[in-house]
C-alpha cells in the first residue's frame, strides 16, 4: 500500500538507534509526528536535512510533535550519525528498503528518494513533500504543517460516567 495524502499507511516495524523495535501503530495517539526518508547518513544533503530538523527540534516538541528519520543505513551507522551531529530524534533502520518499498517512496535518480510525511495524532497523512535537492525545505514544510495541526482543536476525550449513574 502506498502512503497517500489523507490515508493511514500500513503498519510497519523498524529498529531504532537503541536497538528497540518501533511500530507505526505505536506512534499514533500522542500528537502529530513527522517521518522523513533520506538517502544516506553522512552525505551532504542528508546531513543538512537532519541538522535542520535538529536545529528546530524544540519548536517541533512545543507543537507536541515527534520526529523520526528513516534510511536503509545500519543501526550502527545511525548511532554514529546521531552522535556526530547531536541529533535529538530517532533514526529508523529500513533494512533492505522494506518500508521505502511498502510506502512506494520514489528513487531520487541513483539514490533512494527524499520524502517527508506529516501525520496527525491518528496517523493520517496531512502532508507529503518530495524533493531530493530540497534538504532544508523538508523541515520547513513539515514544521508549517505540524504547527497548523497543533493549532486545530483536538477531539474531546470522553471520561467514563461516574459509577452511581
Amino acid at each position: 500500500m502506498a502512503a497517500n495524502l489523507g490515508e493511514i499507511p500500513a503498519d510497519f516495524e523498524s529498529i531504532n538507534e537503541k536497538g528497540e523495535t518501533v511500530r507505526f501503530s505505536d506512534l499514533k495517539g500522542k500528537g502529530p509526528f513527522v517521518i522523513f526518508f533520506y538517502p544516506k547518513d553522512f552525505t551532504g544533503g542528508c546531513t543538512k536535512e537532519a541538522c535542520s530538523f535538529r536545529d528546530s527540534h524544540e519548536v517541533f516538541l512545543k507543537a507536541g510533535a515527534a520526529v523520526y528519520g528513516v534510511s536503509s543505513d545500519s543501526v550502527k551507522s545511525h548511532v554514529d550519525f546521531i552522535e556526530k551531529y547531536h541529533l535529538p530524534f530517532s533514526l529508523l533502520a529500513d533494512d533492505g528498503g522494506k518500508l521505502r518499498k511498502l510506502w512506494k517512496v520514489p528513487k531520487g535518480g541513483l539514490l533512494p528518494g527524499r520524502v517527508t510525511y506529516v501525520f496527525d495524532r491518528e496517523g493520517r497523512i496531512h502532508m507529503i513533500f518530495e524533493g531530493v535537492m530540497k534538504d532544508k525545505e523538508h523541515m520547513e514544510k513539515a514544521l508549517e504543517m505540524v504547527q497548523k495541526l497543533a493549532a486545530e482543536p483536538q477531539p474531546a476525550e470522553v471520561a467514563p460516567a461516574p459509577a452511581e449513574w
